[in-house]
């Protein structure tokens, strides 16, 4: 199956702490970062994901905020370092690829946060997606 969202990572399921509807999953990507899932405690047993589990985790480029700076105080949990590759600007919106451990990210902000944030190629940033935002593939 194709699909159109563009952060596409491979890895392997650390952990699954269920709740009563929703459930946090750790991954360990292929490039060594770890990330947290937040998903339904549905589609974990639907899935079959449990600690050993190969996954592929899915997020849109749309849920990916970009940091220049140190990220203090925010509860957002997934932050993955990356020196930025290519900036594409359009009237309104751009998207900007990221190198990142294992791959590529891609971050489609706002073309003014890209002015304002001073990005271009060889920026160093931090990725931040949230954890409801990331989607889990069984492979």
């Amino acid at each position: 199956m194709s699909l159109s969202i563009r952060n596409q990572f491979s890895g392997t399921v650390l952990s699954v702490t269920p709740g009563e509807v929703m459930a946090t999953v750790k991954v360990r990507l292929d490039g060594g970062q770890e990330i947290t899932a937040a998903i339904t405690l549905e589609a974990v047993t639907e899935l079959g994901i449990e600690e050993g589990s190969a996954v592929r985790t899915l997020i849109k480029s749309t849920e990916v905020a970009l940091a220049t700076g140190a990220v203090d105080g925010v509860s957002i949990r997934n932050r993955i370092p990356g020196t930025v590759t290519d900036v594409t600007t359009g009237g309104a919106m751009a998207g900007v690829k990221v190198a990142v451990a294992g791959g590529e990210l891609t971050a489609a902000i706002t073309k003014d946060a890209v002015t304002d944030l001073g990005l271009a190629a060889g920026a160093e940033v931090t990725a931040l997606i949230k954890s409801t935002e990331i989607a889990l593939a069984a492979v």
